[in-house]
């Protein structure tokens, strides 16, 4: 099972690398939670498929440095990595964006069920963040 998992994330890290919103949603259960770092927390596919769309306009990033981690069972696992993006349009209630760059330190935490990621927790030191692009 954590080999299962592993390549599920692996595959989500990818996809979300690549900037493959399908193959990204493809990878996700219909009601899957995502818990937005600082933000709420929304459910379904197609919640979590407007989320990648506001997230491909306003930044381009990629995971770097990624470490995956799962515990015996398969049906939790983190990654760990390092955030490398650009700030491309300004996103809500943050900073003017003017293609600051950025990098520092996240985190995901998942639940996997029936080989699909049902909840996805999203974490990174926004004020770090902050830091960084708001000049």
């Amino acid at each position: 099972m954590p080999a299962l998992a592993h390549e599920l994330l692996t595959r989500y890290c990818n996809a979300l690398n690549e900037r493959d919103s399908r193959a990204c949603l493809a990878l996700l259960s219909d009601d899957v939670l995502l818990d937005i770092n600082q933000g709420p927390r929304e459910q379904g596919r197609q919640a979590f498929a407007e989320y990648l769309q506001r997230m491909q306009r306003c930044y381009r990033e990629s995971l770097d440095d990624l470490q995956i981690l799962t515990e015996p069972s398969g049906r939790r696992a983190a990654c760990e990595f390092t955030l490398s993006g650009e700030y491309l349009a300004t996103d809500d209630g943050l900073p003017d964006a003017c293609g600051q760059s950025y990098r520092l330190n996240a985190a995901t935490f998942f639940e996997i069920r029936d080989g699909k990621i049902c909840r996805v927790s999203q974490h990174f030191n926004l004020p770090d963040w902050l830091a960084q692009v708001d000049y």
